[in-house]
């Protein structure tokens, strides 16, 4: 039976990316990281300047992932790896943790601002000019 080592946590863009080695079931670090800008909304080009790279190297590291996931275009991959644990938003990690810390005041229920709405009427009327 073949071992497989735990994955390593790393943060990038916002999201907790799950790495491993190459030949791992995990993506590779620079995978997790394209995938996660990818996941913010981020361009090949926006990714490429945040992490100090060519944007040639993320376009081709962003094929490696559609073609390991099987997906067609990137939010198809966002989605795959989210669903395969690759991926997952910090926000939802700390609505975790708080939820299982007992602290309920991020339930708050926000009432909307109250607003004024007023009735306009405009008349037109069609007097001929003599």
């Amino acid at each position: 039976m073949e071992h497989t080592p735990q994955p390593q946590t790393i943060e990038f863009a916002g999201f907790r990316c799950r790495v491993g080695g190459r030949g791992s079931s995990w993506p590779t670090a620079k995978q997790a990281m394209v995938l996660a800008g990818l996941a913010k909304g981020m361009t090949q080009k926006e990714i490429a300047r945040e992490r100090g790279i060519s944007p040639a190297t993320v376009k081709s590291t962003a094929e490696a992932i559609y073609y390991r996931l099987n997906a067609a275009r990137a939010a198809d991959a966002i989605v795959k790896g989210m669903r395969r644990g690759w991926i997952a938003p910090l926000c939802l990690m700390l609505m975790l943790t708080t939820v299982v810390a007992g602290q309920q005041h991020i339930y708050r229920v926000r009432q909307p601002r109250p607003t004024r709405h007023e009735l306009v009427r405009s008349v037109r009327s069609n007097k001929e000019t003599a």
